[in-house]
C-alpha cells in the first residue's frame, strides 16, 4: 500500500489524470462486460401462433411468471433459454395452442363402476386424440382434428352401419396438402378403426376443399366433384411451373397461378364408320325352263285342263309326248360396311384455362419474354380453346428472417470476443503508457533533486540556531549511505539510467 502511495506520489499532475481516465475505461468496460454475460437470452417457444391467440399465451405466461418477448410481429413467443421446459409444460396445459386431445392415457384415470357407454366415448375419444397425435407427425401437417362415427354392434349383419371418419388438416405452409400424403393420411385411419374401409374417410383443409376421397393412386375418381378435379389440376400444373422457374431463374423469383375449367361429366362416346363400296351378302336369280317333242295337242280340243296342261294327262291319248319342266331361284343381298365404336371419357378434361405469370423486377426483360413463351407450351394453352396468360414484372418483398431457437449464436459470441480483445488491448497500452510516465518521473527522483537544489540563504538564517540545525538530518556521504537509506528508490534510479544508455 505504501508503495502504491509512494508512486502515485512521484506521478505528476498529467499522468494522474491518465491514471484516473484509464481506471474509469477499465470500469466502464467490466461494467459493460457484466451486462452482457448476465443479458436474459430468449428461446423461441413457440412460431405460428395467430394473432387471436397471442393474448391468451402471454396471459398464462403472465399467470406463471415467466418474462417473454414477442417475435415476428407477434407470431412468435420467446422465452429465457431456462423457462422452457416451464412454459411449455404451462401451455399444455392451458392447451391455449389446440393441441391434440388426450390419447390412451384417459384410462389412467377412468373412475370406477362407470357404465358402458362411459367406456364406449372414453374410448372413441382415446382413438381420436391417438389418431390426431399420428397424423400431427406427418410432414406438411401443422394440426389436426379426427371425428369418428362408430356405430353400435348390431345382431344381423344386413342391420349392421359402418364406420365413418371425418378429419380436418391445417398444413404447415398454408397451402393444399399434397395427393401422397393425403391418400396416406385416409388408409392411415381406415388401418386403425376396425371395419372401417378408406372410402368412408373424408379429408378436408381449413379452406373447406375436399382432399379425400379421391382415385387410388392419385387419379382422379368418378365421385370427385367439379371443384376437386378443378383444384387438383391447378395445384399440380402450378408445382410443376413453379419447378420450371426455380430451375430457370432461381427460387423466390417466379410465381405462377392457374385458374382451369374441367369437364367433370364422365361421358361415353360411339363412333359409326361406313365403308366406300358395300359387300354383297345375299343374292336372289330366278331361272325357269320348259322342253318336250311330239305333236302336241290338236288344235280345238275340249276345253280344260286336260287340253291347257300337257302333263296333266300324261299317258293320254292326246299326248303328243315326254315333256321336262325346270324352275330354280337363287337370291344374293347386297349390305354396307360399317364399324361401331365405344369409348368411355374419363372427367378432367380441360375446357378453358388462365395463367398468370410474376415475375421478380431482377430478372432481364428479355428472359422474361422467353418465361412466358416456355410456360405457354408446358401448360398446354391453346388460343383457339379461349386459354389466356398474362405475365406482370413487380419487386417481391424479402423473406423475413426466422428467429433462432438455439439462442445467441456465433455472431453473439463474435461481439463478446471483439469486446474482449479491445479491453484486453486497451489495459494493454495503458499500461505501458503508465509505465513509461513512471520511469520518466524516476529518473529525477525527488530526493535526488533535493540533493541538487541549492540552499538558499534564508533557510541557513533559520537553521542558524544551534538546537535546530543540530535536528537537522545527516546528508548522506556515500552512494553506499543512498543506497543504505532506500535500496528500492536506487534499483529504480539505476534501472532507468540503463534504459537511457
Amino acid at each position: 500500500m505504501a508503495s502504491i502511495k509512494s508512486v502515485l506520489a512521484r506521478l505528476s499532475t498529467r499522468g494522474k489524470i491518465a491514471l484516473g481516465g484509464a481506471a474509469v475505461a477499465v470500469l466502464i468496460l467490466v461494467f459493460v462486460l457484466f451486462q452482457m454475460a448476465t443479458k436474459q437470452s430468449y428461446t423461441t417457444l413457440a412460431t405460428g401462433i395467430e394473432p387471436s391467440e397471442t393474448g391468451q399465451v402471454t396471459e398464462i405466461l403472465t399467470e406463471k411468471g415467466i418474462p417473454y418477448q414477442l417475435q415476428d410481429g407477434g407470431t412468435a413467443v420467446g422465452v429465457p433459454s431456462g423457462n422452457v421446459s416451464e412454459a411449455r409444460i404451462a401451455l399444455a396445459e392451458s392447451n391455449v395452442l389446440g393441441g391434440s386431445k388426450p390419447g390412451f392415457e384417459l384410462f389412467d384415470s377412468q373412475q370406477f363402476g362407470a357404465s358402458d357407454f362411459q367406456q364406449k366415448v372414453t374410448y372413441q375419444r382415446a382413438l381420436e386424440g391417438e389418431l390426431e397425435k399420428t397424423i400431427d407427425k406427418v410432414e406438411g401437417v401443422k394440426s389436426s382434428n379426427v371425428q369418428l362415427t362408430l356405430p353400435e354392434e348390431q345382431l344381423f349383419s344386413e342391420e349392421s352401419v359402418k364406420p365413418t371418419a371425418a378429419v380436418l388438416i391445417a398444413s404447415t405452409s398454408g397451402g393444399r396438402l399434397g395427393n401422397g400424403p393425403t391418400r396416406g393420411i385416409a388408409h392411415l385411419v381406415a388401418a386403425s378403426v376396425e371395419g372401417l374401409e378408406a372410402k368412408d374417410v373424408t379429408i378436408t383443409d381449413g379452406s373447406g376443399a375436399t382432399l379425400w376421397p379421391a382415385g387410388e393412386g392419385g387419379g382422379t375418381g368418378g365421385g370427385d366433384t367439379k371443384q376437386a378435379l378443378e383444384a387438383k389440376y391447378d395445384s399440380n400444373m402450378e408445382s410443376r411451373l413453379d419447378a420450371l422457374l426455380a430451375r430457370t431463374i432461381g427460387p423466390e423469383k417466379g410465381r405462377v397461378q392457374v385458374q382451369a375449367e374441367v369437364d367433370a361429366n364422365q361421358t361415353t362416346q360411339s363412333k359409326l364408320t361406313y365403308a366406300k363400296q358395300g359387300v354383297p351378302l345375299t343374292q336372289q336369280e330366278q331361272n325357269e325352263s320348259l322342253k318336250g317333242s311330239g305333236a302336241g295337242t290338236t288344235a280345238g280340243g275340249a276345253a280344260g285342263t286336260a287340253g291347257n296342261i300337257p302333263s296333266y294327262a300324261a299317258g293320254g291319248a292326246n299326248s303328243g309326248g315326254p315333256t321336262n319342266y325346270k324352275r330354280e331361284n337363287n337370291e344374293t343381298e347386297y349390305g354396307v360396311d360399317k364399324t361401331i365404336e365405344h369409348t368411355k371419357v374419363a372427367p378432367g378434361t380441360v375446357q378453358q384455362q388462365s395463367i398468370a405469370l410474376i415475375v421478380d423486377k431482377t430478372v432481364p426483360a428479355a428472359e422474361v419474354a422467353q418465361l412466358e413463351s416456355a410456360i405457354e407450351s408446358a401448360a398446354g394453352v391453346e388460343k383457339k380453346r379461349g386459354d389466356t396468360m398474362t405475365t406482370s414484372r413487380i419487386a417481391f418483398a424479402k423473406a423475413p428472417e426466422a428467429a433462432s431457437p438455439a439462442g445467441p449464436g456465433i455472431a453473439s459470441y463474435g461481439k463478446y470476443a471483439l469486446l474482449g480483445l479491445a479491453g484486453i488491448g486497451f489495459l494493454f497500452f495503458a499500461g505501458r503508457h503508465l509505465r513509461k510516465k513512471q520511469d520518466e518521473v524516476l529518473a529525477e527522483p525527488l530526493w535526488l533533486r533535493e540533493l541538487n537544489a541549492p540552499t538558499s540563504l534564508a533557510e541557513l538564517e533559520v537553521h542558524r540556531g544551534g538546537d535546530d540545525w543540530d535536528e537537522r538530518p545527516t546528508m548522506p556521504n556515500s552512494a553506499e549511505d543512498v543506497a543504505q537509506m532506500d535500496p528500492d528508490r536506487v534499483a529504480q534510479q539505476l534501472r532507468s539510467w540503463m534504459k537511457e544508455s
